[in-house]
Formats: structure tokens, C-alpha cells, sequence
């Protein structure tokens, strides 16, 4: 039986970072995964230029059954060491919207560097392997796996969540946690695009490829303002896949497609400069004119402006400014971004990812009960998150 110091159950963001980290603390690392290539979520991510963290991590930016619990990682690693070390391996990148940073070229430069990171470091790093039981031993974990038995003084569990499972996502970590006597909490898909009801499929699929600026609001209040697209299958877009992480089944989102505009005040300085335009023509001026026509019926439509009673207005005005829908559901694991959910934070130490009740065994990123935002948060939580287990392996 072969010993490591420390081995890591997953190649991805994560337990790359971890490993690094460990290894140069002069630790002997073992990362195995049943994948054929290490970092299959990296490649794919941000449309192959890894959204690889953002300029700006809050807190705040994170969901998690306890809020406080990222604090401590995020502000021992932040988006800066990142970005340093981005900059140290001579990967081009740039800033979009809402201080996101992408590569100018591909994500395969951040797989690359975590790869050189983690060969620099002395890792070892063995594909293709399935793990086929863990069980605890007095100085550590025992493995056995489709390549042999492994043991080890420390087990890093960096498995991921659910989300995109033709990239091999599996519960394999929550089974690990539930094992040794860890709570999970109830998992759904996150930052996931809507689906819609069939009657509202026929009324709104013709839409497909039309993209608006929106804010978009949640049933708790939570926010964004950001492009809302229609999709064959529902709604997409960032701002509809933030507020994902925010929506319950059988809730409403509220819908603003004039963000920033009074819709009503419009329509009558609209109403007196031209009386005799038809509704249709107004809108049309502001929105894309399909979209206006599956909003409003064609009778409405039609009417010139100075046709339309005051209430009238007021209700086309309220759908402009704030149209609720109910969707169907979401598009689930299939292209979720992130899973909600997962192994509960009060299980584990928020400065070392070490489980509470079972000393030698840690939990990393997405696994566990920790979702960020929308644009490079998940990817800072996979790297503060190891960078803090590494640091205590």
C-alpha cells in the first residue's frame, strides 16, 4: 500500500489549488480522479476564457446557510493572489462587465498553470481512478481504488457539485460526508437558466435570440440588473441566472425590461408629443418590436395613444416596469453553473475546511454549502477554499 501525506478526490479548480499549496509546504500530495483530464469544469467555463475570479469578492457575493462561514478564506486568499499569480505565469487577460476577468486566449492556460503549479510543487496526480471505499484508520484514511490501495494522514474532498454531470459530476462527496456523520443539505441547481409553462412556450418561444437590459427581482428582494435573453426554452441570461440562486419553485419574478426608466412617465410625454401614434409604434421605440407584440395583444396595440384611458396606461406601464411571470422551472443540472446546497458549513472549520467531528478529513469548494455569484466567485471560492486547506494538510 502506497502512503501520501495528503490525498485530494478531485483534479478540478479546487483540489488543483489545494494540492499546490500543500506540496509546497513540502507535503507529499496524491490527487486522484476518475476523470481523463484534470479541470474539465475550467475549460469549459465562461465560453472557454475562464471567468477565473473577479476584481471585486465580497462576502456578500457568496450564499450560504451560515454567511459568515467564507469570510475567513476569502480574506486569506484573495482575488489579488490570483490575479498575481495569473500574472506570474504571463496569461493575458481582461476586465468585462462587473470587474469579471477573463483570458484573452483560453481557459486551457489556467488548467496549464495549475498543472505547472502542482508539478513545480511535487504533486502527484493519477486520472482515471475510481475510488472505491474510504475508510478511517487511527493515523489517517485508507483508499482503496480501481488502481490500488492508498493511505494517507489527510483527505481533501474537493468532488464538486451536481452541476453539468456530462462533465462526471457525481454525489460522491455528499455520500463521503454522509459517511462519516456529516450533514448535507438539500441540493438544487444554481445560477441556472428558467423554462416555461407551455402556454407560455407558444406565446414566447418565437422570441428566442431577442436580448433586453433588465433588472430583475426576486421574491425576497434580492436584485440584478443585467441582459436578459429568451431562449426556445424559457429565459436566460445573467441576470436571470443570478436570480436563479434566489428563486423557490412557484415563486414570481418581477421583471423590469425599462431599468432605470418610469415607464408611465414615458407614455405620457410620449402620449403628448405624438397623440395620434399607435401604442405599437411607442413601444417599438423602446423595446424590440416582437417582444412588444407577445406582451400586449394586438387590439391594445393598435390604438393610438391618445385612445388609451389613464388606467390603461397605468397597466401598460406596470408590465413594462415591473411584469411578474411565474416560470416553469429551471433547466436543472443539465446547465446549471453551480449547485446549491451541499455539505453544511457548521460541520466544518471555516480557517482550515477540516470537519468538525473527523480530524484529517476536509471538504473544498463546490461541495460544500457555499455558491458565489455569477462572474468569477465560484472560481475565488475554489481557490481560497483550497489555498485554506492546503495550508492545514
Amino acid at each position: 500500500m502506497k502512503h501520501h501525506d495528503v490525498i485530494i478526490i478531485g483534479a478540478g479548480a479546487a483540489g488543483l489549488m489545494c494540492a499546490a499549496t500543500a506540496g509546497y509546504r513540502g507535503r507529499d500530495v496524491l490527487v486522484l480522479d476518475n476523470a481523463k483530464q484534470a479541470g474539465r469544469k475550467i475549460l469549459i467555463s465562461g465560453g472557454g476564457r475562464c471567468n477565473f475570479t473577479n476584481q471585486k469578492v465580497e462576502p456578500h457575493q457568496f450564499i450560504c446557510g451560515n454567511p459568515h462561514f467564507v469570510k475567513s478564506a476569502l480574506a486569506r486568499y484573495r482575488s489579488s493572489d490570483f490575479i498575481e499569480l495569473v500574472e506570474r505565469h504571463g496569461i493575458e487577460y481582461h476586465e468585462r462587465d462587473h470587474g469579471q476577468l477573463f483570458c484573452n486566449d483560453s481557459a486551457k492556460e489556467i488548467v496549464t498553470m495549475l498543472l505547472t503549479e502542482c508539478e513545480w510543487a511535487g504533486v502527484n496526480i493519477k486520472l482515471r481512478t475510481d475510488i472505491i471505499s474510504v475508510t478511517k484508520t487511527d493515523n489517517g484514511f485508507v483508499l482503496t481504488t480501481s488502481a490500488g490501495e492508498y493511505s494517507c494522514e489527510s483527505l481533501v474532498v474537493a468532488t464538486g457539485g451536481l452541476s453539468m454531470p456530462k462533465l462526471g459530476a457525481t454525489p460522491y462527496g455528499y455520500k463521503l460526508a454522509q459517511q462519516f456523520g456529516l450533514n448535507v443539505l438539500p441540493t438544487t441547481a444554481g445560477l441556472v437558466p428558467f423554462t416555461w409553462h407551455a402556454d407560455q412556450k407558444a406565446r414566447f418561444e418565437p422570441l428566442s435570440g431577442i436580448a433586453v437590459p433588465s433588472t430583475i427581482t426576486a421574491q425576497d428582494g434580492t436584485q440584478f440588473s443585467e441582459a436578459l435573453l429568451f431562449t426556445h426554452r424559457g429565459l436566460s441570461g445573467p441576470a436571470v441566472l443570478q436570480i436563479s440562486n434566489y428563486w423557490q419553485p412557484g415563486q414570481a419574478i418581477n421583471i423590469n425590461l425599462l431599468p432605470n426608466e418610469n415607464a408611465l412617465e414615458k407614455l405620457q410625454q410620449a402620449l403628448e408629443k405624438s397623440p395620434k401614434q399607435s401604442l405599437r409604434n411607442t413601444l417599438s421605440q423602446w423595446l424590440p418590436k416582437r417582444l412588444v407584440e407577445a406582451l400586449f395583444e394586438a387590439a391594445q396595440l393598435d390604438k393610438a395613444l391618445n385612445q388609451l384611458g389613464h388606467g390603461e396606461r397605468e397597466t401598460i406601464a406596470s408590465n413594462l416596469n415591473a411584469w411578474s411571470i411565474v416560470m416553469n422551472g429551471t433547466e436543472g443540472y443539465r446547465t446549471a453553473e453551480v449547485t446549491l446546497g451541499g455539505i453544511d458549513t457548521n460541520e466544518l472549520s471555516s480557517k482550515t475546511m477540516q470537519a468538525n467531528k473527523v480530524a484529517g478529513l476536509y471538504f473544498i469548494g463546490e461541495v460544500m454549502d457555499v455558491s458565489g455569484w455569477l462572474g468569477g466567485f465560484n472560481f475565488q471560492w475554489a481557490w481560497s477554499s483550497g489555498v485554506a486547506a492546503g495550508m492545514a494538510v
